[in-house]
């Protein structure tokens, strides 16, 4: 689990605004969506190796995984949140 102290110093690597963390009806969701081969990143990749968490930007469209513990803030590594959409 994120500290709040490091999660306030976060920011998203491409609008530099504060990230949130994922709350975990979001992860188990996300993680469903890998199990199942559905999960792609920003550059297309399929993931699949499930995530421990994850932090959404401000406007809420993306995901960076938290991958045993450790936050992933790369731009390619994103997760754009509206392929899960279906899944509603």
């Amino acid at each position: 689990m994120i500290r709040q102290e490091l999660l306030d110093l976060l920011q998203c690597p491409e609008t530099k605004k504060p990230l949130r963390l994922a709350d975990e009806s979001l992860v188990a969701r996300i993680n469903e969506a890998i199990a199942a081969g559905g999960v792609k990143n920003r550059v297309g990749e399929t993931l699949e190796t499930p995530l421990s968490g994850g932090l959404v930007s401000e406007g809420g469209n993306l995901l960076y995984p938290i991958v045993d513990d450790l936050p992933i803030l790369l731009v390619d590594e994103a997760i754009p949140l509206e392929q899960l959409e279906p899944l509603k």
